[in-house]
């Protein structure tokens, strides 16, 4: 072949798939990054270089996308506009979707061994310290409490009959 294939990868991002390539600018949805700051996708669900395709399931594992963010800002306007026929209901909504301007730096296939993180000394757990409660309060709060006794009421019931009597008989 005369001509080399370029590497392209195929990124998920705002739950969104895009076929990327080195050098490509692509707007993706709104990422928490300033302008001009440098961004590493690692959910990379396909590569390929040249004849050799790595497929993830679901992703290429020590696959990266660096890219930086060259601006931030909202898309076109889009309108949702609601009708129902014969029952006069009509809505009318506008919606602008923000964005982030990427421009596709580089292409990590799997395999590429990254840098090992530097270890870092982690500060000695320090125990704080319990206060004990006095003796006596403690004692002095298991007597006050009431054991917990269920209420029981009777509820009486009084028929006609009853009453009828007590009338008669007070009359």
């Amino acid at each position: 072949m005369f001509w080399r294939l370029k590497i392209y990868a195929i990124i998920e991002t705002g739950g969104k798939q895009y076929k990327v390539t080195e050098g490509q600018t692509i707007d993706v949805e709104r990422l928490d990054v300033a302008d001009g700051g440098t961004v590493e996708l690692d959910r990379v669900l396909l590569v390929a270089d040249g004849e050799k395709v790595t497929v993830g399931n679901p992703v290429v594992e020590g696959a990266r996308v660096k890219a930086t963010a060259k601006e931030s800002g909202k898309g076109d306007k889009v309108i949702v506009f609601k009708y129902k026929s014969k029952v006069r209901y009509r809505r009318r909504n506008g919606h602008r979707q923000l964005f982030t301007r990427l421009s596709i730096d580089s292409i990590t296939a799997p395999g590429v061994a990254k840098p090992k993180p530097v270890k870092t000394e982690k500060p000695a757990k320090t125990i704080k310290p319990t206060i004990a409660k006095p003796v006596k309060a403690v004692k002095a709060a298991k007597e006050t409490k009431p054991a917990t006794a269920t209420k029981t009421t009777t509820v009486r019931k009084t028929t006609r009959r009853k009453k009828k009597e007590e009338t008669a008989d007070g009359a």
